[in-house]
């Protein structure tokens, strides 16, 4: 008993120690962050501005990879299957682990199951914007002209998308109701919004940023929990008289399942120390985004709040994609 109990401790010795080596050498390669969007979209912008930073941190090269497609469970799923060892990473958007389960049944991986939370990054605020052709000024003007009977056309990137919902989840909290037209992609979307085709559009920030600016657009509150400092006037949803209604893009680094805890840690702490930078905050906000450091237990705890909530806003619409 007393051989077996010395093997076992030495067996687990041993492991601990290998895990330790494996931590304290990694990486000794090239690490690969795959961003699951088309090149030149927001996502890819971030992940971009952190991989550059991770390279200098972690002293090896950290390069982006974009593998688009099917709303962003190609790279997903081709992160999910890769070696769990740290050397291929997805940046995540927010729809990856709370609702996509829910919009796909036959995803190719378990969302719950397929990954490890590795730590938040950033986060895209969302905002209302209408076409320069309709008259309200203001949230509760929007409100009141569709309780009055006026039809309004919500334009979205696309059935199912973050903005889609956002549109849902405020007709529920208000009572407004608008007309959904979904489009393939946001800038489509954007462009029949410009003119007039449609009349409103809940849509990332940096998306609209320029037409806001220009007055091509207008903003008529931010969906977050501040205003943002790109538009310091824009109100946001609490202000605007809707309360609860906090809805950022946010994103954040995952890692496949299995990956030792010290390789996720280590990540950890440098994506941490690079989202509370200055010079990075710059970097995002002239994308029009603002760093969210958070360690893997609060993405976690991020990702069951974002779950139950859409799951929710699904059920209530019955909205599928397959």
């Amino acid at each position: 008993m007393k051989k077996i109990t010395k093997a076992l401790i030495a067996a687990v010795s041993f492991s601990c120690a290998a895990t330790g080596a494996i931590a304290q050498n990694y990486p000794e390669r090239t690490v690969r962050l795959i961003v699951p969007f088309a090149s030149g979209g927001t996502v890819d912008v971030v992940g971009r501005i952190l991989a550059e930073r991770l390279s200098r941190a972690l002293g090896q090269t950290v390069i982006v990879e974009n593998k688009a497609g099917a709303a962003g469970t190609l790279g997903a799923d081709f992160v999910a299957k890769s070696p769990a060892d740290g050397y291929t990473l997805l940046l995540a958007a927010s729809s990856h682990q709370s609702i996509h389960q829910f919009l796909y049944k036959k995803l190719p991986y378990d969302p719950n199951k397929a990954f490890a939370q590795v730590a938040l990054f950033s986060t895209v605020p969302n905002v209302l914007v209408v076409s320069s052709k309709v008259p309200a000024k203001n949230v509760a003007e929007l409100i009141s002209e569709s309780k009055a009977g006026k039809r309004r056309f919500m334009g979205s990137s696309g059935t199912g998308g973050v903005n889609h919902l956002i549109g849902e989840l405020f007709q529920y909290k208000t009572g407004a109701d608008f007309d959904h037209v979904p489009y393939k992609g946001a800038g489509p979307a954007n462009n029949d919004l410009l003119g007039g085709q449609i009349d409103l559009m809940f849509v990332n920030l940096p998306t609209v940023l320029s037409q806001i600016q220009s007055g091509k657009l207008r903003a008529l509150a931010i969906a977050g929990a501040e205003r943002s400092p790109s538009l310091p006037n824009v109100p946001t949803m609490a202000e605007a008289g809707v309360a609860d209604f906090v809805v950022d893009s946010w994103s954040g680094v995952l890692a496949p399942a299995g990956t030792p805890k010290p390789i996720i840690d280590k990540l950890a702490t440098e994506i941490n120390k690079i989202a509370r930078d200055k010079t990075v905050a710059q970097a995002l906000a002239a994308q029009g985004g603002i760093p969210r450091p958070g360690t893997s237990e609060e993405y976690a705890d991020l990702v069951r709040f974002e779950t139950q909530r859409w799951a929710e806003v699904i059920k209530r619409t019955n909205v599928t994609l397959d």
